[in-house]
């Protein structure tokens, strides 16, 4: 399988279904914080493997910006989600031209430890980005890149923190956002494709006139 095909087929699973599974595989505590959210609100579903990004809040003079930023952007695969972490506190971790030169290199989206701007024209470059928030205040002089490719850490919806390494998938939609180990990829796909499968079923079902209590009796835990 290509990891195209692979993304394409997470695209079309939703969050609640992976967070069922991993559950069920025992990953517990792969689900985001819930401050995590689509900016636009409407910015389209984000899938694909995690290509990591490390940052800190570190003040400097305000000139000359980020070498280091625009290396690891240089850098990301094509089909890779870029995961920006660093805890940000009140700044953009980018905004348009560089969504457009990530764009350019492939990159099929961003999750963001902190915030970002030009959010109305990143919506017209179709580019999904989930962050924390959203702020006109720039990174330069306030936070900088520190490294990229090794394992970084995002706030975690149960636990402290959650682990993304490089090839982790990451999935987000409305629901909020969740990462997938790369040791579990193909097992979680092959069944949250089933879980869909007989989610549907069941929407057809309910749809036909069948009542909740007959559906669990018929079909078990939903």
């Amino acid at each position: 399988m290509t990891g195209a095909d692979r993304s394409t087929r997470f695209a079309a699973l939703e969050t609640s279904i992976v967070a069922d599974v991993l559950d069920d595989l025992g990953f517990v505590d792969q689900g985001l914080a819930a401050d995590f959210a689509p900016f636009p609100a409407q910015g389209g579903k984000l899938a694909g493997p995690a290509f990591p990004i490390a940052g800190q809040m570190s003040p400097s003079a305000v000139s000359g910006g980020d070498a280091a930023k625009m290396e690891a952007c240089a850098a990301i695969p094509a089909g890779a989600v870029s995961v920006w972490s660093g805890a940000g506190e009140g700044v953009c971790f980018f905004g348009e031209l560089i969504a457009l030169g990530m764009q350019e290199r492939g990159c099929v989206g961003a999750l963001v430890d902190g915030g970002v701007r030009d959010v109305a024209w990143i919506a017209r470059h179709g580019f999904p980005v989930f962050a924390r928030y959203r702020t006109p205040v720039q990174s330069i002089g306030r936070w900088r890149v520190t490294g990229y490719g090794a394992p970084v850490v995002l706030p975690g919806a149960t636990a402290r923190f959650v682990t993304v390494a490089a090839g982790d998938y990451v999935l987000a939609d409305e629901d909020g956002a969740i990462v997938v180990p790369i040791a579990a990829l193909d097992d979680v796909l092959e069944r949250g494709e089933a879980m869909l499968a007989q989610e549907q079923r069941i929407r057809a079902e309910l749809g036909r006139g069948l009542t909740l209590t007959e559906a669990l009796d018929r079909f078990g835990h939903v």
